[in-house]
C-alpha cells in the first residue's frame, strides 16, 4: 500500500494557491486599492475624529446608559462598565480601545449584512445549503492566521486587512444561526401565512425573521464575540489597538503591558457581550 502511494505525485496545493492569489491580485488590483485606500481613510475617520472626538466621561456615561436600559433597568452591568473603562482610560489605553471598538464595529456590521442574506438562502434553498456549508465549514476550521495572508496581499499593511481577516473568521455563525432560526419556524405558522395569501417576502419578512430573532440575534453575539477574538491576530499584519500591545508585549516579554491590554479587551468583550445579549431578551 505505502509503495503504491509512492507513486501518486504529489498535487501542487501550494503552488495553485499562490498562483491563485497572484493572479487576483494583479486581476483586481483596480478593486482592491481604493478599498484599501477609501476604506482605511473611512475607519481612521471612525476611529480618530468621530469616537477619540468624544471626550472620554461622555462616551463612559453614553455607554453606562445604554447598559442600564438593555440590562433591564439594573445597576450592574453599568457600574462595570463605568469602572472597567475607566480603568482603561486611567492605564493610558482609551486611544487603543478606540482603534479596537472600529475594528470589531466595522467587521462585525459588514459580517451581519452579509451573512443574514445568505443565511435567508441556505434556509430557501436545499442547493445553496449544500454548496455554502462545506464553506462555512473551512472558514471556522481553518487557523485564522492563515486569512492574514491573503489579507495583506490584497489590502496591503493596516486595518483593511485585520478587518477583512476578521470578516472571514467571523461571519460563519451569522450565517449559520439565520438558517437555523428560519428552518425553526413552526410550518403551522409558515402554512397560516400561505393560507392568507401571502408573498414570499411578506411570509419573510413578516413570520419568518421576526419568529427566528432571537436565533439570529445569537448568532450575531457570537459574530461580534468572534471579531474582538481576532484584534491580537489582526495586529500582526498592522492594524492598531490593543492587540497591538499585547503582541508587542509578547515579543518584548513584557508581562505588565500585555496584561493591562489584555485586560481591556476582557473588560470589552464582556461588555459588549452583555449588551448583545441584552438588547437580545428586550426585543422578546
Amino acid at each position: 500500500m505505502i509503495k503504491f502511494l509512492n507513486f501518486i505525485p504529489e498535487i501542487p496545493i501550494a503552488d495553485a494557491v499562490e498562483s491563485a492569489t497572484d493572479t487576483i491580485t494583479e486581476v483586481f488590483a483596480f478593486l482592491f486599492d481604493p478599498i484599501s485606500k477609501h476604506f482605511g481613510q473611512f475607519m481612521e475617520f471612525f476611529a480618530e475624529d468621530f469616537l477619540m472626538s468624544i471626550p472620554a466621561f461622555i462616551l463612559i456615561l453614553l455607554i453606562a446608559i445604554l447598559a442600564f436600559f438593555v440590562s433591564g433597568k439594573k445597576f450592574g452591568l453599568p457600574i462595570f462598565s463605568i469602572i472597567g473603562l475607566w480603568l482603561i482610560y486611567n492605564q493610558d489605553q482609551w486611544e487603543n480601545l478606540m482603534y479596537t471598538v472600529t475594528l470589531v464595529i466595522i467587521a462585525s456590521v459588514l459580517s451581519i449584512i452579509i451573512g443574514i442574506p445568505f443565511g435567508i438562502l441556505m434556509s430557501k434553498s436545499k442547493i445553496a445549503n449544500t454548496i455554502i456549508k462545506p464553506i462555512l465549514d473551512f472558514m471556522q476550521t481553518m487557523p485564522a492566521f492563515v486569512y492574514l495572508i491573503p489579507a495583506v496581499a490584497f489590502f496591503g499593511i493596516g486595518m483593511v486587512p485585520g478587518v477583512f481577516a476578521s470578516l472571514i473568521f467571523a461571519i460563519p455563525p451569522t450565517v449559520r444561526f439565520t438558517n437555523l432560526g428560519i428552518r425553526q419556524v413552526p410550518k403551522a405558522l409558515v402554512e397560516a401565512a400561505d393560507a392568507f395569501g401571502s408573498t414570499g417576502v411578506q411570509k419573510l419578512f413578516k413570520v419568518e425573521l421576526p419568529m427566528a430573532k432571537p436565533t439570529i440575534m445569537a448568532g450575531i453575539n457570537q459574530t461580534v464575540m468572534l471579531a474582538l477574538s481576532m484584534v491580537v491576530t489582526a495586529s500582526m499584519i498592522g492594524a492598531p489597538g490593543l492587540g497591538r500591545d499585547v503582541l508587542s508585549a509578547l515579543q518584548r516579554a513584557d508581562v505588565g503591558t500585555g496584561f493591562v491590554a489584555g485586560i481591556g479587551i476582557v473588560i470589552l468583550a464582556i461588555i459588549i457581550d452583555r449588551l448583545t445579549q441584552g438588547a437580545n431578551r428586550k426585543k422578546n
